[in-house]
């Protein structure tokens, strides 16, 4: 399946727990069809002390979210957009369906 989302994009949360929620994609897993994104889907988890962290405890991290819950944001309006594709000077881009700029 193609994804329509890279790493350094800014997205919206669109459903879930986090709706409404903005961030930059950190990472993307293709195998999963999972993103993660900054400051969205916090977990907490519980760390063994180690040479790294030898206090241990809880800590904050963002966990992966479904690809199908995020939408790209439109760099020109701000709004959530949808994503199509098309030769440009040869180059296949990424478009914006709002404002048919190119992202």
């Amino acid at each position: 399946m193609k994804l329509k989302i890279k790493t350094g994009d800014t997205v919206k949360v669109i459903a879930g727990d986090h709706k409404g929620s903005e961030g930059k994609v950190l990472r993307v897993d293709r195998e999963k069809n999972k993103a993660v994104v900054e400051g969205v889907n916090m977990v907490s988890k519980h760390e063994k002390p180690s040479a790294k962290n030898p206090q241990g405890g809880i800590t904050k991290k963002e966990a992966p979210i479904h690809v199908s819950n995020l939408s790209l944001i439109d760099p020109k309006s701000g709004d959530a957009t949808r994503v199509g594709y098309e030769l440009r000077d040869g180059k296949k881009v990424r478009v914006s369906k709002k404002s048919n700029e190119v992202v």
